[in-house]
Order: C-alpha cells, then sequence, then structure tokens
C-alpha cells in the first residue's frame, strides 16, 4: 500500500452481497402511496401542479441524429388525475412540440410565457377520465442537458440535474415527482447507446436499444449516453462501460466497485436497484459523476493509474440511498441529497480503505469548508444555510460546498452526538421507512426530534437551528484529525522557511491526498523559483493524478510559473470538470492575467458542457451564446 489505496477485502465478505438479479417492486399500497404524497408536492422550479394532474410512467420512443444534433422524439406518460382536473403541466425549455395526443386524440396544447433557465408550462388540456397524454418534439440547440462531442467516433452524453431534463424531454421536472420508464432508442449502428435503466453490455446490430427502469425516478435522474463504448464486469453486481481506448484502464482502476457495494448495504441495508455500473465519460463532463440510477456517469479524470481517486466512486454508489432512494422534494433542501451522500461516502472509504483514509478525506474536505463558507458570507450569508433560499435562482446557486460538506459535519455531529450505533440504526431506519419517498427540511427534523434526538439535552447539544438556518459553521462543529496530514502541514513548514529542500521532501512515499494538501496550503507568494524545485524533484507537472495537478496548476497560476503554463492550458482545453475550471480560471483573473484566461477559454468553450460555460461566462465577464 505503498502509493495506493490497495486494500484486500476476504472473500467471505464478497460473499454475503445481498445483491440479486429480481428485485422487489412496489407494492400497490406503496404505490398509491407515492402518488399521495407526490400530488402534495409544491417546487417554484417547476410549473407543474401534481394536485391536478400527476405524471406516473414514461414511454419514450426516440431517434438521435448526430448530423443535426438533435433528439426527434415521442414521449408518452401515464397519469394520475384529480376529479376535478382541466390540465396536465408539463415543463419545457427550447424544446420544439409538434403534436400533443390524449388517450389517442390530437389536442391543441399551449405554451405559456418563458422565464429564465426555468423554460415554457406546457399546458395539454385532461379531464378526470385521461389516463394517457403522448408529446411528440423534437430538441433544439438550446437543449443545455446535452453535450455533442465531435471525433472520429462521437458521443452525446446528457446531464439533467438540477432542471435540464425539461431541455430533452417535457416531463414534471421536479425532485418531488417521480416516475417509472421504458424507452426505445435508435443511434447509428457503430454506437450504443445507455440509459439510467437496465442496460445493454454488447452493441445491436440495427443500432436499437430498448431499456427499463422499474424502480419511480425524479427527472434529474433521467439520462442518456450515446457512444462507441464496451463493458466489462468487475464484480457479481458491478461493471464499467469505456471507449476502447480507456476500457482496461477503466477495468484496473474501478475493480473494487463490489468491495464498495458490500460496505454500503452491510451499513444501511439492501440495495435498491439491482446493477451498479459505472460509464466513464469523455473528459468535457461538467462534474466528477453523476448518480444516475445503476449507472454513474464519470469523468476519466479519476482515473489515476493507482485507484488512489476512487471516493467518488463511494460518492456516486452512496447516492443509491440518500438522493436516488429517498429524494429532496425541492433543490431548496439540496442538503438532504448531498450532505447525507458525503457522509455515507465516508463511512464506506472507511470501511473498505481504513480509518486513516477517510480522514484525511475529511480533513480536506473541512479546509474546502472554511474556504467556501469565507467567500460566501462575502457575497450572501443566507447561502451558507443548510436550508436554501432559491425561489427565483438557478438551482445550480445551491450546489456549493455548503450542501456537501457542512451538511456532512451535521451529520457527524449527530452521530459524535449519540453515537455511532445508534445513528447508524437510524440511518438505516430512515432509508428504508422513506425508500422511494421524497423529504423536506422540515419533515426531516420532525423524524430526526421523534427518532434520535429525542430528550432536550440532546436538542441542546446539537443545536439544530444554528445548523439548518444559520450563518456559516456553528462553534460546535465536528473536529477532524488526521495525524498524517499534520505531518504534512510540518513538513510543509520546514520546506517553506527552508528547513528542508525539495529533495528531502517524502514525496514519493505520500498519498494523493497529502501531496495535494501540501501543494493546496503552499503560500500564494511562494515564488516560481520554489515551484521550479519542487518540479525538479519530483516532476509535478507531469502528474498523472488530476487532484494533484489541479492543485499544482493552480499555485503555478498564483505564483506566475511560467514553464506550467503549457500545461494548464492542455488541462484546461481539455477537461470540462467545472471544479477544476473555476479554481483555475478565478486564478488567472485574480492575478492580472485575465488575458491568457481568455485567450485560453476561445479555445476551449467549444468542448466545455453548458453547465460549465454558465460559470465560466459569468467569472470571465463574458455574454452567454
Amino acid at each position: 500500500m505503498k502509493h495506493s489505496l490497495l486494500v484486500a477485502i476476504a472473500c467471505a465478505t464478497l460473499a454475503t452481497v445481498g445483491c440479486s438479479d429480481t428485485q422487489p417492486t412496489e407494492t400497490p399500497s406503496a404505490k398509491a402511496a407515492q402518488i399521495a404524497d407526490m400530488k402534495r408536492a409544491t417546487d417554484h422550479h417547476s410549473y407543474a401542479k401534481p394536485s391536478e394532474a400527476v405524471t406516473t410512467h414514461l414511454s419514450w420512443d426516440a431517434e438521435v441524429d448526430f448530423a443535426s444534433r438533435q433528439i426527434h422524439a415521442t414521449a408518452t406518460y401515464l397519469l394520475d388525475v384529480a376529479d376535478d382536473a382541466q390540465r396536465v403541466l408539463l415543463d419545457c425549455r427550447g424544446l420544439d412540440i409538434q403534436a400533443v395526443i390524449v388517450d389517442g386524440q390530437e389536442v391543441e396544447f399551449e405554451l405559456g410565457p418563458e422565464r429564465p433557465f426555468i423554460g415554457q408550462p406546457l399546458s395539454i388540456p385532461v379531464t378526470s377520465a385521461s389516463e394517457q397524454v403522448a408529446v411528440t418534439y423534437s430538441t433544439t440547440d438550446q437543449a443545455d442537458a446535452f453535450l455533442w462531442v465531435e471525433g472520429e467516433r462521437p458521443f452525446l452524453f446528457t446531464q439533467s440535474q438540477a432542471i435540464l431534463a425539461r431541455t430533452w424531454v417535457p416531463c414534471q421536472d421536479s425532485p418531488g415527482i417521480r416516475f417509472t420508464y421504458d424507452a426505445t432508442v435508435r443511434v447509428p449502428k457503430e454506437l450504443m447507446a445507455l440509459m439510467s435503466a437496465v442496460n445493454p453490455t454488447s452493441k445491436t446490430d440495427d443500432g436499437v436499444y430498448t431499456f427499463r427502469m422499474d424502480q419511480p425516478i425524479p427527472s434529474y435522474l433521467l439520462a442518456l449516453a450515446v457512444g462507441d463504448v464496451e463493458f466489462r464486469e468487475v464484480g457479481a453486481h458491478t461493471g464499467v462501460y469505456a471507449t476502447p481506448d480507456l476500457i482496461d484502464a477503466a477495468e484496473f482502476e474501478f475493480s473494487e466497485m463490489e468491495d464498495m457495494l458490500v460496505a454500503a448495504e452491510n451499513l444501511y441495508g439492501k440495495y435498491a436497484w439491482e446493477r451498479y455500473d459505472l460509464l466513464v465519460l469523455p473528459a468535457a463532463f461538467p462534474f466528477g459523476g453523476m448518480e444516475n440510477p445503476r449507472l454513474t456517469f464519470a469523468t476519466p479524470t479519476i482515473i489515476a493509474g493507482d485507484r488512489s481517486l476512487v471516493s467518488l466512486v463511494a460518492h456516486e454508489l452512496a447516492h443509491s440511498w440518500s438522493g436516488n432512494l429517498v429524494t429532496n422534494a425541492t433543490w431548496d433542501d439540496f442538503w438532504l441529497n448531498e450532505g447525507f451522500t458525503v457522509y455515507f461516502e465516508q463511512r464506506i472509504m472507511e470501511a473498505v480503505y481504513g480509518r486513516d483514509i477517510s480522514e484525511m478525506l475529511g480533513t480536506l474536505s473541512y479546509q474546502g469548508l472554511v474556504d467556501e463558507v469565507d467567500a460566501i458570507m462575502d457575497v450572501n450569508p443566507s447561502d451558507t444555510h443548510l436550508r436554501l433560499h432559491l425561489k427565483d435562482r438557478n438551482p445550480d446557486d445551491g450546489m456549493t460546498a455548503i450542501a456537501y460538506d457542512k451538511g456532512y459535519f451535521f451529520l457527524r455531529l449527530l452521530e459524535e452526538t449519540v453515537g455511532r450505533s445508534a445513528f447508524d440504526d437510524f440511518l438505516k431506519t430512515y432509508f428504508t421507512s422513506h425508500a422511494f419517498q421524497v423529504m423536506d427540511t422540515d419533515s426531516f427534523l420532525g423524524y430526526l426530534d421523534n427518532n434520535l434526538l429525542t430528550t432536550e439535552a440532546l436538542r441542546a447539544a446539537v443545536n439544530v437551528p444554528a445548523w439548518v438556518d444559520g450563518q456559516g459553521l456553528p462553534d460546535n462543529c465536528p473536529e477532524v484529525q488526521s495525524a498524517r496530514l499534520d505531518l504534512v502541514d510540518a513538513t510543509l513548514e520546514a520546506w517553506v522557511h527552508g528547513d528542508k529542500t525539495a529533495s528531502d521532501l517524502p514525496w514519493d512515499q505520500w498519498l494523493y491526498q497529502e501531496k495535494y494538501r501540501f501543494l493546496s496550503n503552499l503560500p500564494d507568494d511562494i515564488s516560481s523559483d520554489r515551484l521550479a524545485e519542487l518540479d525538479d524533484a519530483w516532476s509535478v507537472n507531469a502528474t498523472g493524478n488530476n487532484e494533484v495537478l489541479f492543485a499544482w496548476l493552480e499555485q503555478a497560476v498564483r505564483s506566475h510559473h511560467t514553464p506550467a503554463y503549457e500545461r494548464l492550458e492542455t488541462f484546461l482545453i481539455h477537461v470540462g470538470r467545472r471544479k477544476f475550471l473555476t479554481p483555475l480560471y478565478r486564478a488567472m483573473v485574480e492575478t492580472g492575467q485575465q488575458a491568457m484566461a481568455d485567450a485560453i477559454y476561445e479555445q476551449a468553450r467549444p468542448n466545455y458542457h453548458s453547465v460549465a460555460t454558465g460559470t465560466m461566462d459569468e467569472l470571465l465577464g463574458r455574454s452567454s451564446n
């Protein structure tokens, strides 16, 4: 374990995995309860009125046209309508609606006024007897969920979270509304289609693929990818998809996914989605990963050759319980999705790789959280609340370290307050009793008081209001201690003050977390000459670990270390992960190098997804196209 996180899991443990090829589906009573739950949903980011009419199943028939960069499709929904229903409202943005049929009869439809990022309501007349509505449409160049990747073998992928599903499928685009779905998708014969559903493992002869998702999901988990990919099984219930040039590396990098699945089930109960597979997307993917059920979408930037960045896989796997199984009711409740997932991720990493590793990850999370809190407090202090206030704003504004890491530390405080065993029992019961349901912040807090913080002494010790509706980090934020990172900090101080040379550093013995800590904590005014010394000793600029490379490049920009600028430009042109892009472009702007930022961005922008360009356009003062 000198340079990687390779940890053997006993074969006997693997044999206990609780997955099976046949999973129980919802009972009629559970389905009725779910529909009643959805009918109470209200969401200021959706035009849907589920109390009038709610969609319960989607049949999607689509053709993917790479030449025109369009999808031509019919979306057919089963409905549950109220006795006095007169319409069903769907969300759409930039869609070319061609026809609407209700129970076999074509009807007149109405598209309402468009609002920024929210789009338009599609109003379809129905009655209390209506059972089915079909919408025939084509996508347009406003389909911000898409990225069409050019090349010898083209690639298409979607990113629906938070409210981009409406740009490629007319739908009730709210996390509080769930539906099952099936699909038939036609693509060029040399490519394979994949969705967040039961997937093929090889290409068909005719380019026609059929899909089924029997578990109800919200629209933000609707996903499609089309590309020249291959499949490799890495465990009894796990596998990877990747392009031919990456499939061997992906098979090695993610070979421990089954171990993670075993650990997750041992913690919080049976995995509800049958298989857990992973698709390696082009480097333009704007996130590290997306937790689409049954098929995580992942950036190739986590392929490091030593399995050192697999905590991202643990995170996306954890979403199979927190987020996918129990879902935030609205985007104001986003912390119920991500805070729980970061906590669960850390527990998976501890179970599989040990406490040393999970505490290093926790320490780095705290470091990033403190920086984010400081930055947000200068702009909008209320955005440091766990309970967000995103009405009339893009829900992407809430995707900060607050939901993820402040949420994690709140849950860690709960664990430390009541004890791990009691907290594990609480979480396992929470996931089981609310499976395939939605949860809002107030409902969770009521559940918390009734089932965990059952005494005034416990409530006072936690001080929930300070966490949920208070600014910044409360005084009782748990402390994370990593002896290994403490040693890194001491080594860094000695090197900065000249008590150690770069050659004295134990660089080749450090894991990536230790290298990242060292680089990310360098003083902003460290000279280019000192960075050159570091690079001469350890070839940091040539590292294949993208987390380490990112930390190095950000420091190189702030120190005007020009020998790293060629690697910086190559990295920014080929990698579209927003986590990396935002700090690097911001560093150029803040250090008087915006001309360089603009020149690189001009080349790179066509390769980025709309999620990334929206952020970079604003950062660089450029109007979105």
